[in-house]
């Protein structure tokens, strides 16, 4: 199997290592969690009903692009439930051996996490119903249609699973979660705050406009907010007095290819060859991900979110077109005028 590119980009949403010398950035608790105030509202009553019940927490379905919080969203209700949590991802658990060495080592009241959960492997996907409905599973003891049944009862568990594709979820699987939040981008007010604890923590000296800068440019995203932050931290240390500044930050911000909307070289790739190479569109994204030498899931889980949110670009039955603000943003003229799009 051929490997995927991995991202590099300073405002990728991939996960990024915590430095060793500081504690996880992660908050520990809800209430120490900033945004998704419906989610986090919602979540802490039915962890203290949970509670109160002495039971797992409902089976959880977080989804939502790439670093909104739904793996500290995890730990959180592990922390919340005081349970122990095992992690997990979709493309590891390639035959139901593999999810019964979890699922078997799960206590009660325990929070299995799988991440990236729509690329499950179909076989592992059904053996994962019965544990998600009645706490068991049967494994098979002879092959054949007549095969005796072995029936393994589990501990009640809480299972978490994110994932940037719902859509690729299948019904059966969707249908099983109690519990299903959608997060959504931050806010710039948002991110400023978590920006400030963030800052705190990792002893970094910044005011408040260095801060409203760095949220500004975060694409809404709570770990690309701290990415940068480190990034523009080390450009103050080095080129300036070790203060994060405004003027600091915007400096340090486009050495790293980050402009003033938050868009990064990939992103003006992105809008500028379907605007030169496709006349504006519309186009697949497979030919795009084509002339970019980029993976397709790449484009759709990590670049397009943002530019769709943003207004950059729309998406038709037909593909990808680069909208008016797509032309202005890359100060072109000839924006092609905006027509309505019929659902095929």
């Amino acid at each position: 199997m051929a490997r995927q590119k991995q991202i590099t980009r300073a405002v990728a949403g991939a996960e990024i290592e915590s430095e060793p010398s500081h504690p996880d950035l992660r908050p520990g608790s809800l209430g120490e969690y900033v945004g998704q105030r419906q989610i986090v509202e919602s979540l802490r009553i039915a962890i203290e009903a949970a509670r109160r019940r002495g039971g797992p927490l409902d089976h959880v379905l977080l989804f939502g692009p790439p670093g909104l919080g739904k793996t500290t969203l995890a730990h959180i209700i592990r922390n919340e439930m005081g349970s122990d949590l095992v992690l997990a991802s979709g493309p590891a658990l390639r035959r139901a051996g593999d999810l019964m060495g979890y699922l078997s080592g799960l206590k009660h009241r325990d929070v299995f996490f799988i991440d990236e959960i729509h690329r499950l492997d179909p076989a592992v996907e059904e053996r994962l119903y019965s544990a998600m409905e009645d706490f068991k599973v049967d494994i098979p003891l002879e092959r054949g249609p007549n095969a005796r049944m072995l029936q393994y009862p589990l501990k009640q568990f809480t299972l978490v699973g994110a994932t940037t594709m719902t859509g690729l979820l299948s019904a059966p699987l969707r249908d099983r979660f109690g519990i299903v939040y959608n997060l959504q981008f931050y806010t710039p007010e948002e991110l400023k705050l978590i920006v400030l604890r963030s800052a705190g923590i990792l002893e970094v000296q910044i005011r408040e406009d260095g801060a409203e800068e760095i949220a500004r440019r975060s694409r809404g995203t709570p770990r690309i907010a701290n990415r940068l932050l480190r990034r523009v931290r080390d450009y103050a240390e080095v080129r300036g007095d070790g203060v994060v500044t405004r003027e600091i930050a915007d400096v340090a911000l486009r050495l790293e290819g980050i402009d003033q909307a938050g868009l990064d070289q990939l992103d003006g790739r992105l809008l500028s060859i379907i605007i030169h190479t496709y006349d504006g569109g519309p186009v697949g994204v497979e030919a795009l991900a084509a002339t970019l030498n980029e993976q397709q899931s790449t484009l759709v889980e990590v670049v397009e979110p943002y530019l769709l949110k943003e207004g950059y670009l729309a998406r038709t039955p037909l593909g990808r077109k680069a909208t008016p603000r797509a032309y202005q943003h890359l100060g072109l003229s000839g924006a092609p005028p905006v027509q309505p799009q019929l659902e095929v």
